[in-house]
């Protein structure tokens, strides 16, 4: 019998959302400096959430990272 997908694990909940709870839209409006301690909760001005891109890197930064990670290797062993 398959699993419904209503029921995966817990780590379906990590995904992306678009719809903030209203602590999430008050503490993003903290953050750009347009909350205000006496505003009222009632009535949130739209807050934007993008979905931020992750993206792979390129083979040659890649083998950039790797030969200077194995230099800084390099010149631990020295010391």
């Amino acid at each position: 019998m398959s699993l419904d997908k209503s029921l995966k694990s817990k780590n379906t909940l990590q995904r992306h959302r678009n719809v903030l709870t209203r602590a999430e839209r008050i503490a993003v409006l903290k953050d750009t400096g347009r909350w205000e301690e006496e505003s009222t909760p009632i009535g949130l001005p739209k807050v934007a959430h993008r979905k931020a891109a992750v993206g792979k890197k390129d083979k040659a930064k890649k083998k950039e990272a790797e030969t200077a990670e194995a230099e800084a290797e390099a010149t631990e062993k020295k010391e």
